[in-house]
């Protein structure tokens, strides 16, 4: 990597899809994961939020020598000590995950930051093969697996998509004695955000198989023949209200109603 490439990882706290526990965000760990591929003991990790969060300790246990925390409470908003922070430090490569696993979860902060600095966004960056001559050519992560190959000139934002390289395993000991950098800013409040009422989120409707058939004889068929090995009943000498009651315990099995 060409030395004047001033590599930046952003990262937030994550949250466990099953328990619920704070943790290393995934694709926070991919971006740091790419970003010590690219610059190694170089590479500068931020955070803004909460200097205290033990979180932090599992980035730095990835082999980080420090960490950089932007202190500030939890109902600010981070991007514009980000901002800040960037311009100062003249950043010409930003690694982000592709939206947190806390808060708004809304993907929006890569977008708000490359608009504020006037840069190009990259998003769902599955690689980053080399940067030479201001250059970087960058690998995207496309559905179904496939890629595709695009050369983008720095500086630039880069969201970093899951099919990334995974973030290798933190090391406890390396973790605690890793530095943390804090930097008392000034917080700026998201009045917004704090008029907002949280709730746990209720499970969707699931959606029901669609079939794709080109006559009604097809469809027929397909919504009357058995599946191998499944559990259907056939309903023939019941009454109305009998397979009318099947039919309702069928949707709330399948969660189409609740």
């Amino acid at each position: 990597m060409p030395l004047n490439t001033n590599v930046v990882s952003l990262v937030s706290v994550g949250r466990h899809p099953q328990s619920g526990r704070s943790r290393r965000a995934d694709q926070d760990g991919r971006a740091v994961e790419l970003g010590l591929k690219l610059a190694n003991k170089a590479l500068t990790v931020v955070h803004a939020g909460n200097a205290e969060e033990p979180v932090l300790r599992q980035y730095a246990g990835m082999g980080l020598p420090s960490l950089t925390v932007l202190a500030q409470k939890s109902d600010c908003d981070a991007l514009p000590v980000l901002v800040a922070f960037l311009q100062e430090n003249e950043a010409n490569l930003v690694l982000t995950g592709v939206r947190a696993e806390n808060g708004e979860s809304s993907g929006m902060l890569p977008y708000l930051l490359a608009e504020q600095l006037g840069w190009p966004l990259v998003p769902r960056v599955a690689d980053i093969l080399s940067i030479n001559e201001g250059e970087a050519e960058v690998l995207l992560a496309l559905p179904r697996g496939q890629r595709r190959a695009l050369t983008v000139k720095l500086p630039f934002i880069a969201s970093v998509d899951n099919a990334a390289q995974e973030a290798r395993q933190t090391a406890f000991g390396p973790g605690l004695r890793a530095e943390l950098k804090i930097v008392d800013v000034d917080g700026v409040v998201d009045a917004v955000a704090s008029q907002w009422q949280l709730s746990v989120a209720k499970p969707r409707p699931k959606r029901l198989t669609v079939v794709k058939a080109n006559t009604a004889a097809d469809r027929m068929k397909a919504a009357t023949a058995k599946p191998v090995g499944g559990g259907g009943k056939v309903m023939k000498n019941e009454t109305s209200s009998e397979k009318a009651h099947a039919i309702f315990d069928l949707l709330l099995e399948e969660k189409v109603v609740r």
